[in-house]
Parts: structure tokens; sequence; C-alpha cells
């Protein structure tokens, strides 16, 4: 059976990416999540998708151009189930110190070569203060971002987030010295996913929300399905 991450958290029935979201996640059982991340004016690692405000927020402007302490004020309730209470954007130390994950998918959006390299050493420097080196993997689409994981952070797991095959994934990610590859389900193959084994990478699906394709997914021999309803996930899978 494959392994569940809670997308953003549990991005179907709480905001993306806060807290609740990801402590929705964990009272369904689940205790993998993917999430994202982008780094604030003053280098402070922030959980949320989008390089802009807007969308999430209905703010205006970029996640870089703001410090920590002034995003950790926003509501980040817009464009999301409903929920009574604002919900902050939050720190990554602040999901490392409270929630008890036993797996971590932190993906890095493009980013140019010096940005990539600021961000992947403060993931670095946070994954050591707590001690998850062995329960983190770094994932991206982005080049840029592979390369500093493999040169500035060697120790971190990481893995290539693929939506398109126009280059071949598996390759691309052998290239990169990737252990995981992680494909939007269209890309997930039966000979894909098993070509991807062979080679050692672990194959993590994304973003899968109907049990016939949960089902699907798990004869495709997918390793993890990454899903905005991890308790659907769940008791799908687990049904005889």
């Amino acid at each position: 059976m494959p392994l569940i991450y809670g997308h953003r958290g549990a991005r179907g029935e709480a905001p993306e990416n806060t807290l609740v979201s990801f402590q929705r996640c964990l009272a369904h059982g689940v205790t993998r999540c993917e999430l994202d991340l982008h780094l604030s004016a003053d280098g402070e690692l922030m959980v949320i998708h989008d390089p802009t405000l807007r969308r999430t927020t209905g703010r205006r402007g970029r996640v870089s151009a703001h410090t920590g302490a002034e995003l950790a004020v926003l509501d980040a309730r817009s464009n999301g189930p409903a929920w009574p209470l604002p919900c902050p954007i939050p720190r990554l130390s602040q999901l490392f110190a409270t929630c008890p994950f036993e797996h971590w998918q932190l993906e890095v959006k493009s980013a140019s070569a010096r940005r990539a390299r600021q961000i992947v050493r403060a993931i670095a420097a946070l994954v050591a203060e707590h001690g998850l080196e062995d329960q983190v993997i770094v994932t991206s689409s982005s080049r840029s971002v592979l390369r500093a994981l493999r040169q500035d952070a060697p120790q971190l797991a990481r893995g290539l987030v693929a939506e398109h095959a126009w280059l071949d994934p598996v390759r691309l990610a052998q290239r990169y010295g990737c252990q995981m590859l992680v494909l939007n389900w269209t890309l997930c193959t039966p000979e894909r996913v098993r070509r991807a084994q062979q080679r050692g990478l672990h194959v993590s699906a994304w973003t899968v929300n109907e049990p016939a394709l949960m089902r699907r997914l798990a004869a495709a021999g997918v390793d993890s399905l990454i899903t905005d309803f991890p308790g659907l996930a769940s008791a799908t899978l687990r049904a005889p």
C-alpha cells in the first residue's frame, strides 16, 4: 500500500499550509506531509505556496518583500475551505516544533542560483537544529535548487518534482542524485514507475484526490500519494 502525504496539510479540509491544516492531517492519523517554502526578507522559512500573497491572504506584494514577523500575522484563509478563525502563515520552525510528522516533503519553487543557495542553507540549518535530517526530503522542479542542494546540503535527501515528460524525469532525477521522483499523477504509468524504482527512486504521485484514482495508482505501484484529503486516502487504501 502506498504511503500517504497530506498536501499542504489537509488542503481539502482546512486552509492550505497553515497550522490547522497540518493538525487536521495528523488528526486523520497521517504522519507524512508535503508543504511549500519561501524565504522572508529577513531569511525566515515561511510555509506558503505562492511567491505572492494575494491568493491566500488577499494582500498585495511578494513574500520575499516582508519580514517573517510581518508575514506571521497575515490571515491565510482566502481561497480555501471555510474556517472560523484566522489562520496565520506559519514559520517552518513552528511546524517542526509542534507537529510530530514522521516525514516531511519540503518543496522549494524556482529560484535564482543565489536565492536557491540562501533557501537551501536556511533549510539545512533548521533541519539540523531540530535533528530531522533523516525525516526530511527537499523537493523542487528547479535545477538551480537541486544543484544548490547537491553542493550546499548533500546531507539532505532531494527529490525532483515533474509535471511534464518532455524531458525524461527519471533520467533528470538521476542526474541530480535524487532519492525521490515526485510525479504529476498523469505521468505515473506502470512502466515509468517501474523504471524509476529500478533506479532506486521513491515515486510519489500528486495530487490524488479521487478514491478510484488512489486505487489505480496503488495498483500501478507508486510508493506514495500526495493528497488534499489524507483521511479519505487512508480510508480508501485500507479498505478491503
